[in-house]
């Protein structure tokens, strides 16, 4: 029983910071570059009726980074197959259609079993809100590195309760 007391501690102690994506080109992306920023986490996807967010979600980042904010986009094509394309096709496909210039990821699950462990550590230590339910789920995570909030794949980037949240915290 110790030791599972024990592991359970050690997983709740990681932060955000404590992890490596690998970015949409293939390189490992140690997260702890971010340190002490504010973090919008998003499951993203190409042929999502969402996908219109991608223009919100470059706005977002222009108008906050200054002030500390990153988004990172992250592709998954967990959600009705909506990105069925490799990686260099995502990334032409952003930049091409809605200029992106925030950090994208690889392809990556972000639910279930297989779930890259950034979410499996948000579930475990924030709750079932961060399960995306659908492609343009938002997880917001705080200087700290721990989730703050979660919002919902209908919740615009620029919604007030998303810039009234972020003001917040920044």
């Amino acid at each position: 029983m110790f030791l599972f007391l024990n592991k359970s501690m050690s997983e709740n102690s990681k932060t955000f910071y404590d992890f490596k994506i690998n970015s949409i080109k293939g390189e490992e992306l140690n997260l702890s570059i971010f340190k002490d920023k504010t973090i919008l986490l998003v499951n993203v996807a190409s042929k999502c009726g969402f996908t219109k967010q991608y223009d919100d979600l470059q706005k977002l980042y222009d108008n906050y980074k200054e002030k500390g904010l990153v988004v990172i986009g992250i592709p998954s094509n967990q959600f009705g197959s909506q990105e069925p394309g490799s990686e260099a096709e995502i990334k032409n496909f952003c930049e091409t259609n809605f200029n992106i210039n925030f950090p994208m990821t690889s392809k990556y699950e972000v639910r279930g079993d297989n779930a890259h462990p950034i979410y499996i550590w948000a579930k475990e230590t924030y709750g079932k809100s961060t399960v995306p339910k659908w492609n343009f789920h938002k997880i917001l995570i705080n200087k700290n590195g721990k989730v703050e909030d979660t919002f919902a794949s209908f919740t615009g980037p620029l919604s007030n309760k998303i810039i009234k949240k972020l003001e917040k915290i920044l």
